[in-house]
């Protein structure tokens, strides 16, 4: 499972160090697309696979299933972890995600989250303040 978070900077050539903690869930290749709320989704190819089996019965008759299948598959990019344990985003991904150099990576059960730093902050923020109304609603979904 993927849990935690870690802080790291991305390099001039959008090398990104991935927490060691991580490595071997992630696997040697997995994939990275736009996520939600301006950060970057990291799948492990096998999650991948469950996602890619779930967007395929989307109805294509559904305008908007048509664009988010669009807009997460057109970033989608596989990823290599190199010797130093480094992966290289894409420079879309950067852009999309709004990466200067320090971001946060975290563990989210399944899947990682790449944050701007400055993002990450904002929404903890947020997200610590509304906390305990926002436990109440998970109530709705069985937690």
């Amino acid at each position: 499972m993927l849990i935690g978070e870690f802080q790291h900077n991305i390099d001039t050539k959008g090398r990104l160090i991935m927490p060691a903690k991580f490595r071997n869930d992630l696997g040697h290749h997995f994939i990275v697309t736009r996520g939600l709320d301006g950060c970057l989704f990291g799948f492990p190819m096998e999650s991948w696979d469950g996602i890619q089996e779930k967007l395929k019965q989307l109805p294509l008759a559904k305008k908007d299933a048509r664009a988010f299948s669009r807009f997460f598959y057109s970033a989608a990019t596989e990823v290599e972890v190199d010797k130093q344990g480094r992966i290289n985003l894409p420079q879309n991904l950067i852009e999309f995600a709004k990466i200067d150099k320090e971001c946060r990576v975290i563990g989210v059960a399944d899947r990682i989250e790449i944050w701007s730093s400055e993002k990450w902050d904002q929404f903890a923020e947020q997200a610590e303040e509304n906390f305990e109304d926002i436990a109440e609603t998970m109530i709705d979904f069985g937690l």
